[in-house]
């Protein structure tokens, strides 16, 4: 497993650019599974989850083909479901990553039939699929839990539409609105998802849909109608840039006291952040000669030299997103005063506690709620990254610390953030991969 080492202390300068968000291109990607024409995906992050969800769609009979002959990397996927043979998505697959449960959908929907194992991810905490499960059989279809596997059946005549409760003890679920959006596109009649989720990913699924001929109105409010139809079409869509990755590396700047630009970057998506990092004394302004868009504007960070404690609650969108939790708490461990972080999504979210307090910081938690005393500066130490998000807190929190830091595990960022190491490299940052047998020497 690889391992960074980052000496800290430098500030970072320059210019970065968001690639396409990892959260939208994963449902999408299931969503080719509706049609039996291609699906051209623009602006594909080249990450690991990318790379299994593609794994798992070429045993689905979903393959993806090259716009010019040996293309090198993701970022133009043309995905063609031309087998429907095989509807069963394995365990050694789905295992590593949570999104594999948005074929589920899909698979009813077209082929009528689908066997999907539990799915796994990050060790976040408790994320039942039972919410999914409920929408699909409100749409009609059969479901049984086999030796592990999620087996449903479209009832003859296929799905049919219904008015559909998605909320939870926790709030709407995201990848639950995508898979019964996904699969009620295809419903005869009409669905109704009432506590929607209404994250901008949301959004982006139910455009590239409607580019295929779907018909969904309200897709980013509580209330989504999907007039069904008999089949969709071909696509050309543009995944919509990852907001979290660019709220990363916004507080990347703000914590090493950079002055960075960051393309691409999809501020309206981020006014919940925004908003607690002005409070911190981080400004995150259009950059000189930026498009107004909202979606691709490029922005400026700068912050005050001494940052302010604020407090801050996770909610689901349009509120402080869970996904940037880790990385916020990096930043205010070096705030002048005590800042209280409340984790009302995932309440276990919180094993980067204890790695940043290796490192220096003052922390302590009760329960859902964590309070950061601030502390002038931070201690290079090794440190374990526990799953994406954290790992993410950690290196930021080794951006600002003194001395070196090894942040061990780094697989867990290889998921949601595309070379990581050479990207903050090129704006400053000391930053190296090195395998395992290398930190072993270390």
């Amino acid at each position: 497993m690889d391992t960074f080492i980052i000496e800290g202390g430098r500030r970072l300068c320059g210019r970065i650019r968001v690639n396409g968000s990892k959260n939208s291109a994963l449902p999408i990607m299931a969503a080719a599974l509706l049609t039996r024409h291609p699906v051209k995906l623009r602006g594909v992050p080249d990450l690991a989850d990318i790379r299994n969800m593609l794994r798992l769609l070429a045993e689905l009979g979903c393959h993806r083909t090259n716009e010019a002959p040996g293309a090198p990397d993701l970022s133009t996927l043309i995905l063609h479901s031309d087998d429907e043979s095989q509807s069963h998505a394995r365990y050694d697959i789905v295992r590593t990553m949570r999104a594999s449960i948005c074929t589920l959908g899909p698979l009813i929907a077209r082929r009528g039939y689908a066997k999907v194992s539990m799915p796994g991810g990050c060790a976040i905490g408790d994320r039942p699929v039972d919410l999914h499960l409920r929408g699909l059989s409100a749409l009609g279809a059969h479901i049984t839990l086999e030796n592990g596997d999620i087996v449903a059946k479209a009832p003859p005549g296929g799905l049919r539409g219904a008015t559909i409760f998605l909320g939870g003890p926790f709030g709407s679920t995201v990848l639950g609105t995508a898979n019964v959006m996904s699969a009620a596109a295809l419903a005869k009649g009409t669905t109704v998802i009432e506590s929607a989720a209404c994250e901008p990913e949301v959004v982006d699924l139910a455009r590239l849909l409607n580019a295929m001929g779907a018909r969904i109105s309200g897709a980013g409010s509580p209330r989504i109608t999907i007039q069904g139809v008999p089949e969709l079409g071909p696509v050309d869509h543009t995944v919509m840039p990852d907001r979290i990755e660019a709220g990363t590396f916004i507080m990347a700047a703000a914590i090493t006291n950079g002055d960075l630009t960051i393309e691409n970057c999809p501020i309206d998506a981020l006014l919940a952040v925004t908003d607690r990092l002005t409070a911190a004394g981080v400004y995150v302004q259009p950059a000189q000669g930026s498009p107004d868009d909202g979606l691709h504007a490029s922005v400026r960070v700068t912050c005050d030299r001494v940052l302010k404690p604020v407090e801050v609650t996770t909610q689901p969108f349009p509120g402080y997103p869970t996904d940037l939790q880790a990385q916020l708490m990096a930043l205010l461990c070096i705030a002048d005063g005590n800042s209280v972080i409340t984790e009302r999504i995932f309440p276990e979210r919180f094993l980067h506690v204890a790695e940043l307090a290796r490192m220096g910081a003052r922390l302590f938690r009760q329960g859902p709620t964590v309070i950061i005393s601030g502390v002038r500066h931070l201690i290079g130490a090794p440190v374990m990254a526990s799953d994406l998000r954290a790992s993410a807190g950690l290196v930021l929190a080794g951006l600002a610390a003194q001395g070196t830091t090894y942040v061990n595990r780094v697989y867990h960022l290889d998921r949601g953030y595309e070379k990581m190491e050479e990207r903050l490299r090129a704006v400053g940052a000391s930053i190296q991969r090195i395998d395992e047998k290398e930190a072993a020497e270390h």
